[in-house]
């Protein structure tokens, strides 16, 4: 017998309904309710609330309503807001029931406003701490990449510095303030004449053979163990990856609790600063040197390279291939480098020349005044462990900022750059609240350091074990023969050998 649907009438009442029943046990959002405490949130913006007027939205609720925003990739706020009655689980999650009524989505805004970049930071910072207690983070090697993000605002919106004040009158100085800071963070002089005046903190910068576009760029510290992103950090665009991997390092160390033993990157990071950096902090440097990475590029193509000279340590000088001296002419005091030449004359006569230099005044090295320790640590950077690191690098942070993308991280969801912050720790704990409520948790204890140092070295140092793979395959194969055979009569049926000739 067929059935049909009776007319829907609403109910006047609702009697017996358990919303925690409709929510099944390995439910996502669940898992982080087990896991995550996000009643800190009290104590850390406390000082952000009156004692009258109107009472809040628990701080614990709009914190949740944000990691869903960013969790589920809500295109904004609204539709946010808009959303949660019609889904069972958000309604959950937040702590409210069916006839609860939903605060406004201006409520989001007001609190990023009100609450800072500082809480948010505190909200990753906790959860990464939550990771070292769970044995997810070994903590003792570092994998540091950057990538851009769009940011928020057209093209259109760039202007001209030097004509600024005709297009702005009053809101110039304001801007002009907001250009001195960028102009801090080590920018360009090409990029800082230009502003977009819908994002002051956005720099105009281009990726690769693309088009140039206003960017941010997330500077990130991924942890070997699990991929957990033990530090992250927001710039403008234009912001080059080097000159952050001190305050990389530093906040990976404050994050974990643990000294750093090698930081792996690619050549954007591999100046002499982070060298010595690195040097001095005993950390291992697994990063390709950028001046070797662009030698033999551009205009130094053809040209006999630094090391085709060799260096006199007791005379002081460098001896080029065709014999000749280059002495000591004078010292950078800020680059810490003494600059070595040959004569003019030596130069201009000499048959190497154009496979040495073309420069008028000829060839000319510069020798750091620590020339010593960056030979160290650029061996050490060439190493086959090294070597090993970077191209792992590749992979696992490629895989990070990918992995970011289903989060909404390819674009600014807002505009300036304390906003960007939030977005970007929002992101990263998301990411590692994924990481964390999937691997089963690990007691922090001797046996797990010994075991992590056993399955990243297999082999014992100093032993070299020829491959089995080739004598494994032979074996297979000449046991797959005999199985064959039993239908041939019991003759092995040999592979066919196509003869060369």
């Amino acid at each position: 017998m067929m059935g049909h649907q009776p007319i829907y009438q609403n109910k006047l009442f609702i009697t017996g309904f358990d919303l925690d029943s409709r929510i099944q046990q390995d439910h996502p959002l669940r898992k982080i309710l087990e896991k995550i405490d996000f009643d800190f949130i009290y104590d850390e913006v406390k000082d952000s609330y009156g004692y009258k007027g109107n009472v809040s939205v628990p701080p614990p609720v709009i914190l949740k309503m944000m990691l869903l925003l960013v969790l589920y990739n809500v295109r904004s706020e609204r539709e946010l807001i808009s959303t949660i009655p019609v889904r069972l689980d958000w309604l959950w999650f937040l702590g409210y029931d069916l006839e609860d009524e939903i605060p406004n989505h201006s409520v989001l805004s007001k609190a990023r406003a009100r609450w800072g970049v500082k809480a948010f930071k505190k909200f990753f910072e906790r959860i990464v701490w939550q990771c070292v207690k769970a044995g997810l983070i070994d903590g003792r090697k570092v994998f540091v990449d950057a990538s851009l993000i769009d940011a928020d605002a057209s093209n259109n919106s760039v202007v001209d510095t030097h004509k600024l004040e005709k297009y702005l009158n009053k809101s110039f100085k304001r801007l002009e303030n907001r250009l001195d800071e960028i102009m801090a963070l080590k920018k360009t002089p090409a990029d800082s004449r230009h502003i977009s005046t819908t994002d002051p903190d956005a720099s105009v910068t281009r990726h690769s053979k693309g088009k140039s576009k206003l960017r941010y760029k997330t500077h990130r510290a991924v942890d070997e163990k699990h991929e957990v992103i033990t530090a992250t950090k927001v710039s403008p665009g234009s912001v080059d990856d080097g000159h952050l991997l001190e305050d990389m390092i530093d906040a990976h160390e404050h994050n974990t609790q643990q000294k750093l033993e090698t930081a792996v990157a690619d050549s954007k990071y591999g100046t002499k600063d982070n060298y010595l950096l690195c040097n001095d902090r005993k950390i291992k440097a697994h990063i390709p040197s950028i001046e070797k990475t662009h030698r033999g590029s551009g205009r130094q193509k053809g040209i006999f390279p630094k090391e085709a000279f060799s260096y006199d340590l007791e005379m002081d000088v460098f001896l080029c291939p065709a014999g000749e001296t280059l002495r000591k002419k004078s010292y950078n005091k800020k680059r810490k480098h003494y600059e070595y030449k040959a004569s003019r004359g030596a130069c201009a006569q000499c048959e190497l020349r154009s496979k040495c230099t073309r420069s008028k005044d000829g060839r000319s090295l510069k020798r750091h005044v620590r020339q010593e320790e960056l030979e160290i640590m650029v061996k050490e950077a060439e190493s086959r462990k090294a070597r090993r690191d970077i191209k792992h690098r590749q992979d696992l942070s490629e895989r990070s900022f990918a992995w970011s993308t289903r989060y909404g991280y390819k674009r600014a969801r807002w505009r300036n750059l304390w906003r960007m912050e939030i977005q970007d720790f929002l992101i990263a704990a998301v990411q590692n609240i994924t990481i964390l409520i999937k691997q089963p948790e690990e007691k922090m204890s001797k046996s797990n350091v010994q075991v992590g140092q056993i399955m990243r070295n297999p082999r014992p140092k100093g032993r070299d074990y020829p491959s089995i793979s080739p004598f494994l395959g032979l074996l297979f194969r000449k046991i797959g023969s005999y199985i064959l055979s039993w239908p041939n009569g019991g003759k092995p049926i040999l592979p066919m050998v196509i003869s060369s000739s």
